[in-house]
């Protein structure tokens, strides 16, 4: 019997070029692994060692995924928050105007009857971005919009400063 590892090519064919018909499975499997190995290293980093009492299941930046598009005079970021509100929603510019930071924060409602619940999954959760940006931005020419669960942040280009040159004495 010979080992199926070897036979297989890098499109998940045999070498007789037949399909593998386990070939989705097996690309499951490896990014439930990967997931995994994701979340261990960020128990670590959370706690400092392999054990603790926090775990931070949220791998990394999936959770909120976030996109950076440049355009010819301004920048466009725009970051899933679904189930966020607007007043749920922090956007600040760090640094020299350089740095996006975006904070969110969703509470869970209290209702009056929660020993009515039988299964209650939906709990309070928070988020944090940052992105660097490639150049700082216009502080003045700033707006984000928070539309359908996505947030949309469109910064303005600055202009680059007139440089001058220095005499080297």
């Amino acid at each position: 019997m010979r080992d199926r590892d070897r036979d297989r090519t890098r499109d998940g064919a045999n070498e007789r070029g037949r399909p593998n018909p386990f070939q989705g499975l097996e690309d499951l499997f490896e990014q439930m692994s990967r997931q995994f190995e994701t979340a261990a290293r960020s128990w670590e980093t959370n706690t400092g060692s392999e054990f603790g009492n926090s775990f931070d299941l949220s791998i990394g930046e999936s959770v909120n995924g976030l996109d950076l598009a440049e355009g010819d005079d301004e920048f466009v970021v725009t970051v899933d928050v679904p189930g966020y509100e607007t007043d749920d929603v922090e956007v600040r510019l760090l640094g020299s105007n350089d740095v996006l930071h975006i904070d969110g924060e969703r509470k869970r409602e209290h209702d009056a009857d929660d020993d009515q619940f039988i299964r209650r999954e939906r709990r309070e959760h928070s988020f944090s971005r940052q992105v660097q940006l490639p150049q700082p931005v216009d502080d003045e020419d700033v707006s984000a919009r928070l539309n359908n669960g996505v947030l949309t942040v469109r910064l303005g280009k600055r202009e680059p400063d007139d440089s001058h040159s220095i005499e080297i004495e």
